[in-house]
């Protein structure tokens, strides 16, 4: 845990999410500013700054990481028509905080693309 990482702090519980799954090792909250009627981040519990260093890091977590968003997207209803899993890497990446978050969207057609 990183004292000045948002997510870390939610996973010590010290901010408040709406958690709608959790395993020992990852967990997944509504995204306070949705872009689809399910927007979800799923994260590992343990800081690693994005999806490229997690892999290198620890690929077992990232495993479990991707498990935990498929588990989502089909506790949310999503696998019948489809949804979407992004990474955003990096600031030109769009990434806004550094904890490794996967978005599960889903829930409307999305378009060929979609701004997180």
């Amino acid at each position: 845990m990183t004292d000045d990482c948002l997510f870390c702090r939610i996973v010590a519980g010290e901010i408040p999410a709406t958690v709608v799954h959790e395993t020992d090792d990852t967990l997944a909250f509504r995204d306070i500013g949705p872009k689809a009627p399910v927007h979800v981040l799923v994260i590992p519990k343990a800081h690693h700054t994005d999806v490229a260093a997690l892999a290198a890091a620890d690929p077992a977590l990232a495993g479990k990481l991707l498990a935990a968003c498929g588990a989502v997207a089909g506790q949310e209803g999503l696998t019948g028509d489809g949804y979407r899993v992004i990474f955003n890497t990096g600031r030109f990446g769009g990434q806004e905080v550094f904890h490794v978050h996967g978005h599960v969207v889903g829930g409307r057609p999305l378009g060929p693309m979609l701004s997180i």
